[in-house]
């Protein structure tokens, strides 16, 4: 509780007015609570024993305005704590979205989705009610039990005393209630992310699974992840519900006592009829607070797990960090000099070196894994060289700035990357939206045709992943969307590998139209697509076997020969 508070009381120093507000409304709960006790008193001994009607009269102002100061205090507080609590848990989601996005490729491919999505959403709403609820619960009840504390003392010190003597034997077993709690809701949160990570899995490969009918598996999978969570929650609910019944026999136990003590102070005319009744009113109320607190208490096992969790994704950092250099002219050369990669264990590309000038189209070519997918990794920048330097016109890619350097490259990957939403937003994805561009850059990926005839043209919604289009569609709209943005690199990963001849034909057409004002680097498995290639890169076991042009390449790499060979049949 102690981390959470250090954590968090800090955002409430950017809503001084809002959290002051909500101060004076606990405040206001805390004299109600009081005030609605004193009253028992003036009740039993001015209007029932003493048979004073003037106090009759004002009672029930007295009790209305100590209710009303109660309830409008209550839903001050409530109202500007909620408040402050939506917005900052707004502030922190931004946070970690943000943090996220700037994590290096690596940290993506080895934590599922899901896991993300689950500590984004579900951890972050756990974390909401520490300062919707807990923190203000916590100062409002607290105030309340010293205001409380504070009357029963002065009401009777002898009868405080058997009360406040009993009430703190509490906190051991509470405190072990609390150690499970905390470790139930560990468990707990870390079997929702499995769970979301598997719905996750199924609605993003529903076509697989139905395709195979295997909807039965996969609900069996389901179903097993899904009574974990309940497992665990069902530990935590169990936890904490022994919370309220050790504080009623505690509670109950510290009652008794001062109940007969007070009677005895009663009968033997030490203590008034009306001064006992005052006093146990304010002893009940303050038994409520009590046991709100410590049930808080439980309640923020589960905020410190997920806020930990939270903790645990902001404090990884990016190893591929930007740079300060901005890139002001066209690029006229990319070099690679002896630049090699390895993930983890394994090599990607051993000791590659080549130069790549403004106007030239190279293509990289070899069986899956031999390498051409992490060459172009490390000019987007996914990874860095794990030796090696690729520079940019003379300067390092690592010295660049990273905005700088993306706008200079536009990256077509095998997978089609379509947002819901308009055409055109998505031809000009990240940039502000030019119609007549839009159009041209449609044209030359020859996706103008069809796109024309959806319903509102370029302002037609793609739904997400763009099912709405076919494969040959989408690929010719990630296309434009790289021609819109005019690079001055451009990379396709196999790009038109969906496309019928004659539409890949006219791409080719169009891209040679362009190919001066860029460099042209394409990864194909069709050779058809790279004949025209200024050079063709064969690629094995992260080397280059042999390169040059399709021709040269067919007479004499022998490698080349196979790779023809093997595609020819396939």
């Amino acid at each position: 509780m102690r981390r959470l508070f250090k954590d968090y009381l800090p955002y409430l120093k950017e809503y001084k007015f809002k959290f002051f507000l909500s101060v004076l409304g606990m405040i206001a709960v805390a004299i109600g609570t009081a005030g609605t006790a004193q009253l028992i008193k003036p009740v039993l001994d001015d209007v029932f024993i003493n048979k004073n009607e003037q106090m009759l009269i004002l009672m029930p102002f007295l009790l209305f305005g100590a209710f009303f100061l109660k309830g409008a205090g209550y839903y001050i507080q409530t109202y500007y704590m909620s408040y402050i609590g939506l917005d900052v848990i707004k502030k922190l989601r931004n946070k970690l979205v943000s943090h996220l996005m700037y994590q290096d490729i690596e940290f993506f491919t080895k934590m599922h989705s899901g896991e993300i999505l689950s500590r984004v959403t579900n951890d972050i709403s756990r974390i909401q009610s520490v300062v919707s609820n807990i923190i203000p619960n916590i100062i409002r009840e607290s105030l309340t039990i010293l205001a409380l504390t504070g009357y029963v003392i002065y009401e009777s010190p002898k009868l405080a005393f058997y009360f406040l003597i009993v009430m703190p034997l509490a906190i051991f077993p509470l405190s072990k209630l609390s150690k499970k709690m905390k470790r139930y809701s560990k468990l707990s949160q870390e079997s929702t992310s499995v769970m979301t990570s598997r719905l996750g899995e199924i609605f993003s490969n529903i076509e697989i699974i139905k395709s195979n009918s295997s909807q039965d598996f996969e609900n069996k999978r389901f179903e097993k992840d899904n009574q974990s969570v309940f497992n665990y929650l069902i530990k935590q609910v169990r936890a904490n519900a022994l919370t309220t019944p050790v504080m009623e026999i505690l509670g109950s136990i510290a009652i008794g006592v001062v109940i007969y003590v007070g009677g005895m102070e009663v009968i033997s005319g030490k203590l008034s009829v009306g001064g006992f009744f005052s006093f146990s009113t304010a002893l009940f109320m303050l038994y409520t607070p009590i046991k709100r607190v410590s049930s808080i208490y439980n309640q923020t096992q589960d905020a410190t797990v997920a806020h930990e969790r939270m903790l645990e994704l902001l404090s990884i950092k990016p190893t591929v960090t930007s740079g300060e250099k901005i890139l002001t002219s066209k690029v006229q050369i990319v070099s690679f000099e002896q630049v090699g990669l390895e993930y983890g264990d394994t090599k990607a590309l051993n000791s590659i070196s080549m130069d790549i000038k403004m106007g030239e189209s190279i293509a990289l070519v070899g069986n899956s894994g031999a390498g051409k997918s992490s060459f172009v990794n490390l000019l987007v920048r996914f990874y860095n060289p794990s030796n090696g330097v690729i520079r940019l016109d003379g300067v390092d890619i690592r010295e660049i700035d990273l905005v700088s350097l993306h706008k200079k490259i536009a990256y077509v990957t095998q997978r089609i990357y379509i947002f819901n939403d308009t055409v055109a937003h998505n031809i000009a994805y990240g940039e502000n939206v030019d119609k007549p561009r839009v159009i041209e850059a449609l044209k030359k990926a020859n996706a103008y045709d069809f796109i024309e005839k959806l319903t509102d043209g370029i302002e037609t919604v793609l739904s997400e992943n763009g099912s709405n289009l076919s494969g040959g569609q989408r690929q010719r709209v990630a296309l434009a969307r790289a021609i819109y943005k005019n690079p001055d690199i451009l990379i396709l990963d196999e790009a038109t590998s969906a496309l019928d001849n004659v539409s890949q034909r006219a791409i080719q057409n169009a891209l040679k139209s362009l190919k001066e004002e860029m460099i042209t680097i394409t990864i194909a498995h069709r050779l058809n697509t790279i004949e025209d290639a200024d050079k063709i890169f064969l690629f094995q076991d992260g080397d280059i076997v042999c390169y040059g042009k399709h021709g040269y390449l067919l007479e004499n790499c022998e490698k080349y020969q196979e790779l023809a060979l093997n595609l020819e049949k396939n």
